[in-house]
């Protein structure tokens, strides 16, 4: 009967904000190198749902010049700029499936939440930069949905070291959501 259920399952991998200008050494808010370290284990990952048939979409930061975000960041994910692109390691998984946003929260003022909601996913897998940021309001909206979501270790960072920790933390212990 497990194996069944195991069959019937649908899942989705969330890859969040794996853009030049955050990954890229040159990018306007460089991560760090500890941030491309992860690069392997997404597309490694990316390939494992591809040959399970599971679904993939790619969450984009997308800023107009003049965004508020900028009073608190370095203006970043312009636009039509080099650095709103997902990196070249990924960029051959990405089709139309790229979801833009323009705040930390992948359901803020996207089409995210329908999108799930016509997927009918079992559970969600999430990846991407920055722990402490976009991907800890995607988990906390997926978590208050009640979707099982599961976060990997391997595939998310930050270029704050005890902010991504203390975020795993808190998506683990007091979201509920599975960190492998």
């Amino acid at each position: 009967m497990d194996d069944i259920l195991k069959e019937r399952s649908k899942a989705l991998l969330v890859i969040v904000d794996m853009l030049k200008d955050f990954l890229d050494p040159e990018g306007k808010l460089y991560c760090g190198d500890k941030a491309r370290e992860i690069i392997p284990f997404v597309k490694n990952l990316i390939e494992s749902f591809k040959k399970s048939n599971n679904d993939i979409i790619f969450i984009c930061d997308s800023h107009r010049v003049n965004d508020k975000e900028f009073e608190k960041f370095p203006p970043h994910c312009v636009e039509g700029t080099e650095g709103a692109l997902v990196i070249d390691e990924l960029n051959n998984y990405v089709n139309n499936n790229i979801i833009r946003k323009n705040r930390y929260s992948a359901f803020f003022n996207t089409e995210f939440e329908e999108f799930l909601l016509k997927g009918n996913y079992d559970e969600v897998h999430v990846v991407g930069v920055c722990t402490n940021i976009c991907v800890l309001y995607t988990v906390e909206e997926l978590c208050n949905r009640e979707i099982k979501t599961i976060v990997y270790k391997q595939g998310v960072q930050s270029f704050d070291e005890n902010a991504h920790k203390y975020a795993l933390q808190q998506m683990e212990l007091v979201l509920g959501a599975k960190i492998k």
